[in-house]
């Protein structure tokens, strides 16, 4: 009989032979404690276990990694503990956070603009895009003015985008306090006035993307002085990423201090952060950028099988300028995690299961349906419209930009923030909390998950944690993360960042008072250039050309989906 279990190699019992009672027993209480100790498995939820049956063949395919193992052995692998780990101090904030702080005073050779402004030379621009799109237009219009010695009109906002928001200038920032913590900096006016006691039409321009503090004097300068009023069209990115260090710190001042919300905004954001504080000590602030029209211009594939692509290719169908190959973007990285994925990377790091998680975007492609991985790994999600009433958010409701604002201020208030792209306000609070003492900041490696995503099913928990932890190293947050020079300004102002020697803290509210060693080159009264190379703008409809070697910043993988070429795409990728 015990030649035959060998040999057989099963164990079974003879038919004809009872199992001994204390035999039994044994199994029993074993099998007990095999089930108190292996918790099963996130994708044995319901709704995750129904989300992977959606997946495409190709998909599951990828993820099997070509094994023979059945999809039960699988499962005993990989198991996402049920309460999660205790969550450790550095996930909230940087251990090196307060060796650094925000430094963006002007050195003693920056000239008052009492002494730089000219009485007859106006700046005008139209920003392009949505709000923080808006927003890098607005701050680099002040540095173009003071480059010129203009007087600035304060910017009018593009009302015609995509995002279809009719709010002016100061519907959404504080006008008068724009102004005023300006003042030394560059003159600022709400409207035109009259010019010799007549009223001026503003000569329309557009200056290359990227363009230097030369091209400036170059290209507009000469019709500034011929014109007196010049307004510059499309004005995003239309400055470049590398200034004079004055320069840069002007930039900083705009973004991080003049910049203000408006009061009814500014109120509203912070009733959000606190009833997000009234229900956790700390939580997480998550850009999700889930919505249809970005997953559609993605050009990503995320398993929903045939009703997917027939839905997000109807939307691709607006773009004729977009040609995406799912495949390529998904291992460059260029696509959105999905909101399971991104769930596991926060429980990989750390994050427990009972954290709250605010949840910053528009309408989710496919709604609860697509939340729900997200919502099993976290069950404490919130979004704007959930901890406020509709009669609250009436005011802003009707606006995208508003409705963006609020966001941007809880993202902004939350003790960790997470990007799930990298458009414009992901790099804009980026930099803003690099500034105002590095907070914790995580922006998802995706170049590296991806791989690791499709092939978990072969994994223990233990090494996925592993693995995530060391591919998120340099995507933290973390002071000196980033070169300087790397990346768009607003997301690396390393200029405006000073490192701390006396071992003294600063409030937040003291972090711009400490730059007596900063050195910049003085702003002068520009001289009329000769012409090298550079041909003045003569009408709106120049075409854009690059002015800069800019520096690539290969580790970032910042690299746009599409070409500027649609404006509209470009838009909404951006934003």
């Amino acid at each position: 009989m015990v030649q035959s279990r060998r040999r057989g190699g099963n164990y079974r019992c003879p038919r004809r032979a009872a199992l001994p009672a204390a035999a039994l027993l044994l199994f029993l209480l074993a099998a007990v404690a095999l089930l108190c100790v292996s918790p099963p498995p996130v994708s044995d939820h319901p709704v995750l276990a129904s989300s992977r049956r959606r997946r495409s063949p190709h998909a599951l395919l990828n993820s099997l990694g070509g094994g023979s193992m059945d999809e039960s052995e699988r499962r005993e692998i990989f198991r996402v503990p049920t309460n999660g780990s205790t969550v450790r101090d550095d996930l909230w904030g940087s251990k090196l956070a307060s060796k650094f702080y925000g430094c963006s005073n002007s050195s003693s050779k920056f000239l008052d603009s009492k002494n730089t402004t000219q009485p007859d030379r106006y700046l005008m621009i139209v920003t392009s895009g949505g709000l923080n799109q808006q927003r890098t237009g607005i701050i680099d219009a002040v540095v173009a003015a003071r480059i010129l010695n203009a007087t600035l009109v304060v910017p009018k906002l593009d009302q015609a985008s995509f995002w279809k928001d009719s709010s002016n200038f100061s519907e959404i920032f504080d006008a008068d306090w724009f102004i005023s913590s300006l003042s030394k900096d560059v003159k600022i006016v709400k409207e035109l006035p009259e010019i010799g006691g007549k009223h001026r039409a503003p000569h329309r321009m557009r200056v290359p993307r990227k363009c230097t503090e030369r091209c400036y004097l170059n290209r507009v300068l000469p019709a500034l002085l011929k014109k007196h009023v010049i307004r510059l069209t499309k004005f995003d990115y239309r400055l470049a990423n590398r200034l004079q260090t004055d320069l840069q710190k002007l930039r900083c001042r705009v973004n991080y201090h003049a910049l203000r919300f408006t009061a009814p905004i500014q109120e509203m954001g912070q009733k959000l952060t606190q009833r997000m504080r009234e229900r956790s000590k700390y939580f997480i602030a998550l850009h999700l950028r889930f919505e249809p029209d970005m997953l559609a211009f993605s050009g990503c594939y995320y398993g929903g099988g045939e009703k997917e692509r027939r839905e997000l290719g109807a939307l691709r169908k607006r773009w004729k300028g977009l040609h995406p190959n799912p495949e390529k973007g998904r291992r460059q990285g260029r696509c959105p995690l999905t909101p399971e994925e991104v769930g596991l990377m926060l429980r990989a790091l750390g994050y427990s299961k009972d954290v709250h998680i605010y949840v910053a975007s528009g309408e989710i492609y496919g709604g609860a349906r697509t939340l729900a991985p997200l919502k099993a790994l976290f069950p404490n999600l919130h979004t704007k419209e959930t901890i406020s009433s509709k009669e609250e958010l009436a005011p802003f409701s009707k606006y995208s930009s508003r409705m963006a604002a609020l966001d941007f201020i809880v993202c902004d208030e939350s003790d960790a923030f997470v990007a799930n792209n990298n458009g414009n306000m992901a790099k804009i609070l980026a930099g803003r909390r690099r500034y105002f003492g590095h907070k914790r900041t995580i922006r998802p490696n995706a170049k590296r998950l991806y791989p690791l995503f499709l092939n978990r099913a072969n994994m223990s928990w233990d090494a996925f944690s592993s693995k995530v932890h060391m591919f998120q190293k340099g995507f933290m947050g973390e002071p000196k993360e980033l070169r300087p020079g790397r990346g768009e300004f607003h997301e690396n102002p390393s200029t405006c960042i000073c490192e701390r020697t006396d071992g003294k803290a600063k409030s937040r509210n003291d972090q711009i008072l400490d730059s007596s060693s900063d050195r910049g080159k003085a702003i002068g009264e520009p001289a009329v250039p000769n012409y090298t190379g550079e041909e003045v703008g003569e009408s709106d409809d120049d075409e854009d050309a690059p002015a800069e070697k800019e520096v690539i910043d290969l580790e970032m993988d910042d690299e746009p989906l599409v070409g500027p070429d649609d404006p509209e795409l470009e838009q909404i990728l951006s934003d």
